[in-house]
């Protein structure tokens, strides 16, 4: 039987969108059989491989303050700490949550700072992986884990297809929330800060992309930057109005 395999990139804010696109898939009753997520793309695909709906995780994410989720760390590799995000995670599902506790298989990939590479995490506990996938360098301290100082895996690795290849019964989904506006304003020296990042890391998923059957990347999305939160339930709507305008090509995949 033909399911689909999706591969969820980061995007800071923009990759809410992520949630829509997840229940989108969901009123196209199109069946999901694995995923691989990084950055804003692997807390999503925890959370749905953990069984919640999308639109209740975007409830958890509106009613959350997520700058106060973040205390100083001040020291030399960071400037914040993720301990009251891991919390949070924790109470939703639990202290001793691991992969093999969700409905689905799903693959998180992290970065290795020391090592310069990307490390796959599949099995065993889930919650230092999931934090070391989103733990954007310089703003958050790197997660300590298994002997390796990790950062956010879209560091090298944005759109992580490589767990679902190899397998026939898998269509291959990108979902790619990072896309680039070439009519961007660049009036400070943040937005040159967020703009260099955004073409490094895109940069390393041009190939990743021509790997996927079908690639979904929501052009409006190129309008709004990784910390607009406040934009969440726009950011949702954008994902989900997207994938239903995509029904076409999904349905044709099987």
């Amino acid at each position: 039987m033909v399911q689909l395999g999706l591969a969820l990139s980061g995007g800071g804010a923009r990759g809410i969108a992520h949630l829509g696109v997840l229940a989108a898939l969901d009123e196209l009753q199109l069946p999901v059989a694995q995923l691989a997520g990084v950055s804003s793309g692997a807390i999503a695909s925890v959370f749905y491989a953990a069984g919640f709906a999308p639109r209740e995780v975007l409830r958890l994410l509106l009613s959350t303050n997520l700058f106060r989720l973040t205390r100083p760390a001040f020291s030399r590799f960071g400037l914040l700490h993720l301990d009251a995000v891991a919390e949070l995670i924790t109470r939703q599902l639990g202290s001793t949550a691991n992969f093999e506790d969700l409905s689905r298989p799903l693959t998180l990939v992290a970065t290795d700072l020391l090592a310069g590479e990307s490390v796959y995490f599949s099995s065993g506990p889930l919650v230092p992986p999931l934090l070391a996938s989103s733990a954007v360098p310089i703003v958050y301290r790197p997660v300590d884990y298994q002997g390796r100082q990790l950062v956010d895996g879209g560091l090298l690795n944005n759109l992580p297809v490589e767990p679902l290849l190899g397998h026939d019964d898998l269509r291959v989904v990108g979902v790619h929330c990072n896309p680039v506006n070439p009519e961007a304003h660049i009036p400070n020296f943040r937005r040159l800060v967020e703009r260099t990042l955004q073409l490094a890391i895109n940069a390393n998923t041009a190939a990743r992309k021509s790997q996927c059957h079908l690639l979904l990347e929501p052009p409006e999305l190129r309008h709004f930057r990784p910390l607009s939160y406040k934009h969440g339930a726009e950011l949702f709507d954008i994902g989900y109005r997207y994938t239903l305008g995509q029904a076409a090509a999904l349905h044709a995949l099987f």
